[in-house]
């Protein structure tokens, strides 16, 4: 079972970059867990996200520095560095989603997701952890 942050020595924030330092992020507060989804999207991008509020989570970038993705339901939209690629992060913009955004916590220190803790999520079939 995956343990609670609560209990552990994460240091904060939790700070991420893209590979070319043009898109950042700080997070105030802890995500519950670090998530591997399976979903499509998640597998293709190969990220772990750390969800949280916008309250909670700053993104640091120039206006046009992402790519936005939207697919699907249209919910979410994935943000992508347009100079290195690398995922950064994804925000709610309607729906049940809005003030929900996630970082990719690969882009944070090595470390991090272990002191976490990893959890597996069944985005493609069930939406249940699979733990």
């Amino acid at each position: 079972m995956p343990q609670d942050t609560a209990s552990l020595d994460i240091s904060l924030p939790v700070k991420g970059a893209c590979h070319c330092g043009t898109v950042s992020y700080e997070m105030t507060s802890p995500p519950k867990h670090a998530v591997k989804c399976n979903c499509s999207i998640c597998r293709s991008l190969g990220t772990v996200w750390g969800h949280g509020s916008t309250k909670n989570i700053k993104i640091t970038a120039k206006p046009d520095a992402t790519i936005k993705y939207v697919w699907g339901d249209k919910q979410l939209a994935f943000h992508s560095c347009k100079t290195c690629g690398a995922t950064t992060h994804w925000e709610g913009i309607a729906g049940d989603a809005i003030g929900r955004m996630a970082v990719n916590l690969c882009l944070a220190d090595p470390g991090t997701i272990e002191a976490i803790g990893l959890r597996s999520f069944d985005g493609a079939e069930t939406w249940k952890f699979l733990d």
